[in-house]
């Protein structure tokens, strides 16, 4: 054990992390996206929001990454987090998300905008429209309200639940079905349209059912693994991909409330995601990078003045406090912070956004940090997470 955690100065020494993220692989930070090409050959402006959470933003954002077309993007507040942005409004009265502007014309509705693209820069293996896309395209939907049913309602009884849960089952069921009807791991032949549709709430589903239900969409289900291993080799998806805490507390404000069942898988299931162990968790399989500390500690140490002024402690306190968990994480050397710290410790550790803070492996590295240093001061909990809405996340605190 250490006895002082190392200073900014020292800690800034042991990342080199850089990101390219104007022509590097898919990434939330990015304002940008040229891939190789000329910013004047931009005609695409997508707006989505700062969280990087919005679904149907997701499903415009892995096509447009996909596809590889240059565009910017301009990020907006949803009204979950914070005020909507006035001039946003002025371009969209609605402050609906999210919105493209193609070639000077302004474009809403998530499907309504993939076709529009795919009009100028053709589809994206399959055509929204595509005789074999169109059926695929209603299964989703029907698994949506399926999900919805089950989650976003409370039941009077345990049979209610399992009624619930039996409708969900019946529709998974269909979508295994569709899925082994090809030979790969995809919807259709090759990866396209139809799995771009799938993903955002798909992602949500695996999540929240977890945390609420106990019920593990990714496990129980093998062509959904298989298609879940599939997207995961895709960087344009880990680029986009959240993880079950993010999801599972970011849901209830914008779906009016998300219900427990309260069998004791679900309890299990949310103290694992709450309190950790986060690794193995079956958000994400893929091999942890190397780069997952020095991505963690560089975007800490980025927005580490912002980071201490929020959070509700002491900011002195806070400071060393923070400084100790990324000494552990950096070295793996402890050192005790100061007291009274634990409640800040697990404050931050429950506001890691995946992936508009950092990607999905940096979070776990980083929220493991922060548990351990806190559980070296006490067991307090920080601040409870607002269930209807989220503004303790709001972005202009950090803008």
């Amino acid at each position: 054990m250490i006895t002082s955690p190392l200073s900014w100065t020292e800690l800034e020494k042991l990342t080199d992390f850089h990101k390219d993220t104007i022509n590097g692989p898919t990434n939330a930070q990015a304002c940008l996206r040229l891939f190789g090409s000329k910013e004047s050959d931009i005609r695409v402006t997508l707006y989505r929001d700062n969280h990087a959470w919005c679904p149907y933003c997701q499903k415009v954002w892995l096509w447009l990454e996909e596809k590889q077309i240059p565009y910017r993007i301009k990020k907006v507040t949803m009204f979950c987090y914070g005020q909507k942005e006035s001039w946003y409004k002025g371009i969209v009265p609605s402050g609906m998300l999210p919105a493209l502007e193609l070639d000077g014309r302004i474009i809403t509705e998530s499907d309504d905008i993939l076709i529009a693209l795919e009009s100028v820069f053709g589809p994206l293996t399959q055509s929204m429209k595509d005789p074999e896309v169109m059926p695929l395209r209603q299964l989703e939907r029907l698994l949506f309200r399926a999900w919805c049913s089950w989650l976003c309602y409370p039941t009077r009884s345990p049979k209610q639940d399992q009624q619930n849960r039996d409708k969900f089952t019946t529709v998974v069921a269909m979508v295994e079905d569709a899925l082994s009807r090809e030979s790969g791991p995809y919807f259709l032949e090759e990866f396209g349209i139809v799995d771009v549709i799938f993903t955002p709430y798909v992602e949500r589903m695996n999540a929240s059912l977890y945390y609420y239900k106990g019920y593990s969409l990714r496990e129980e289900n093998p062509r959904f693994g298989a298609w879940f291993d599939a997207m995961e080799s895709r960087p344009t998806y880990r680029g986009t991909q959240s993880d079950f805490h993010t999801h599972s507390h970011d849901l209830p404000p914008q779906m009016g409330g998300c219900y427990s069942n309260k069998t004791d898988q679900a309890k299990i299931n949310q103290n694992r995601v709450d309190n950790g162990p986060w690794f193995g968790l079956p958000d994400v399989t893929y091999l942890e990078p190397e780069t997952s500390r020095a991505e963690a500690l560089q975007r800490v140490i980025k927005h580490h003045q912002n980071i201490i002024q929020v959070n509700p402690a002491d900011d002195q306190l806070f400071d060393e406090a923070l400084r100790c968990a990324l000494t552990l994480m950096m070295t793996g050397e402890t050192c005790k912070p100061p007291a009274g710290s634990d409640q800040a410790l697990r404050y931050l550790r429950d506001r890691i956004n995946v992936p508009r803070d950092m990607s999905i492996y940096a979070a776990k590295r980083l929220r493991e940090a922060l548990e351990a240093t806190a559980g070296l001061d006490g067991d307090r909990q920080g601040p409870a997470i607002p269930l209807k809405h989220r503004r303790d996340q709001d972005p202009v605190n950090f803008i």
